[in-house]
C-alpha cells in the first residue's frame, strides 16, 4: 500500500471523512482513521444520519430513554445527532489544537426543510452551535438564495460555517462574498476573527452525472468526447475564483485583522460512473488550502492506488474553461444544470430527513414504555 494519503496531506489537502455513525465512534474506528489514514475532519449530512440511525447500531439505549421521556421526534433526532457530533468533535479535538483550529472539525447541518427560510436557518444555526457546544464544530448552511444572508449573519455572530450544496461558479462567488460580509460584521462587533472558520463545499461528481446523462442523450462523437470533463473543469475554475477573491484588497483588510480564508472543500467526491477511475475526484483536484471530504470507499481507494502527482489544478484554467464551453456549444445549458443540481440536492436532503423522522418515530413508538 502506498502512502498516497500522506502525500495528499503534504500537498496541503485536508482529508475529511464524509460519514459518521455511533458505531464508528464507539468501536474506535474514527480514532483509527485519524491515526492511520491522515483523516483530520468529519462531515455529516441528513442522508448520512438517516443511514446511521436506521441501522439502529448503538442507538437503542438513547432511543429508549427518549421514548420514556415522550420527547417529540424532532427533539429526539437533534439529541441523537448532536450527541454523535459532540463525541466526534471530542475525538478530533487534539487535531483541532495541533492545527490552530483549522482542522479537527465536525460539521452538522441545519434542518434541510429550512433551506429557503433565512430567519429559521439563522435561528437553527445558533441553536445547533449551542447544543453541540464544541469549538471545533462547523454548522452547515446550504448555499441557496435564502442561505446566503444566513451565512453572513451566522459568521457575523462568530459561529463557524460549512456552506454546502454549491454547484455553480456564480453561486460560489456569492458564498465567498457572504463570508467576507460576515467577517466584516464580526469585526465591527469586536469579535476575534481568528476564531472564525469556514469551508465552502463545492460539489463535484454530481456535475458529471447530470451533464454526462445529457451528453449520452445527444449520442454524437462530440458529446462522447466531452464526457467526464465538466466536473473537474467546474471545480478547477472554482479554485481560480477562490484565488482571485482571497488576493483582493477587500480580503487583505480582513487578513490584516486576523481573519482566516474560507477554504474550498471538494464534496461529492465518490465516483458515480464505473467507467471512471474511482480516485478521479481526488487525484485531479490537488491544490494547497483545500479540503477533500471522502466517503470511506474513496478514502480506501485513494490509500490503495491514488496517484498524487503534486498540484493538479495549477495551470489548468484555460483547458477547464474550454471544457465547459464545449458542453455549452453542444446545447447543454450550464445554468440549467447547476439549478437542477441545487434543487435536487435540497430535495434529497429533505427526503432523507423525512425518512429519518419516520424511522425514528417508529422506533420511539416501539420502545415506548407501557403505561402504568
Amino acid at each position: 500500500m502506498t502512502d498516497a494519503l500522506k502525500r495528499l496531506s503534504d500537498e496541503g489537502v485536508a482529508i475529511w471523512l464524509d460519514d459518521l455513525s455511533r458505531k464508528r465512534i464507539t468501536s474506535g474506528n474514527l480514532s483509527e482513521l485519524i491515526d492511520q489514514q491522515h483523516v483530520v475532519g468529519v462531515t455529516t449530512n441528513p442522508s448520512i444520519f438517516q443511514k446511521a440511525i436506521s441501522s439502529g447500531d448503538g442507538y437503542e439505549q438513547q432511543l429508549a430513554d427518549l421514548a420514556a421521556r415522550k420527547v417529540t421526534v424532532e427533539e429526539a433526532i437533534r439529541m441523537i445527532t448532536t450527541a454523535d457530533v459532540r463525541d466526534a468533535a471530542d475525538i478530533l479535538r487534539p487535531v483541532f489544537d495541533e492545527t490552530g483550529g483549522q482542522d479537527g472539525r465536525v460539521s452538522i447541518e441545519v434542518d434541510p426543510r429550512l433551506a429557503h427560510n433565512t430567519t429559521a436557518t439563522i435561528a437553527e444555526a445558533k441553536q445547533l452551535a449551542w447544543l453541540v457546544d464544541r469549538p471545533n464544530t462547523l454548522i452547515k448552511i446550504p448555499a441557496t438564495k435564502a442561505g446566503l444572508p444566513a451565512i453572513t449573519e451566522v459568521i457575523g455572530l462568530g459561529i463557524s460555517v460549512n456552506v454546502t450544496l454549491i454547484f455553480s461558479l456564480e453561486r460560489y462567488r456569492e458564498v465567498m462574498d457572504a463570508y467576507l460580509a460576515g467577517l466584516e460584521k464580526a469585526k465591527a462587533a469586536g469579535l476575534d476573527l481568528s476564531k472564525i472558520r469556514s469551508v465552502a463545499s463545492f460539489f463535484v461528481s454530481r456535475v458529471d452525472t447530470e451533464i454526462d446523462k445529457r451528453l449520452d442523450a445527444l449520442g454524437t462523437p462530440e458529446a462522447k468526447e466531452a464526457r467526464g470533463k465538466a466536473a473537474l473543469a467546474n471545480a478547477r475554475l472554482a479554485y481560480q475564483a477562490y484565488e482571485e477573491v482571497f488576493s483582493s484588497d477587500r480580503w487583505a483588510a480582513l487578513d490584516k485583522a486576523g481573519a482566516n480564508r474560507q477554504r474550498p472543500l471538494w464534496a461529492s467526491t465518490g465516483v458515480k460512473d464505473p467507467a471512471y477511475k474511482d480516485t478521479l475526484y481526488v487525484d485531479d483536484l490537488v491544490a494547497p488550502g483545500t479540503v477533500n471530504t471522502m466517503p470511506e470507499a474513496t478514502l480506501e481507494a485513494t490509500a490503495d492506488h491514488g496517484e498524487i502527482r503534486g498540484n493538479t489544478i495549477a495551470g489548468t484554467y484555460e483547458q477547464a474553461r474550454a471544457d465547459l464551453d464545449a458542453v455549452e456549444r453542444l446545447g447543454i445549458s450550464y445554468d440549467d444544470v447547476v439549478q437542477v443540481l441545487e434543487d435536487e440536492g435540497v430535495e434529497k436532503f429533505e427526503s432523507s430527513w423525512n425518512d429519518l423522522l419516520k424511522s425514528t418515530e417508529a422506533e420511539l413508538q416501539r420502545l415506548a414504555p407501557s403505561e402504568g
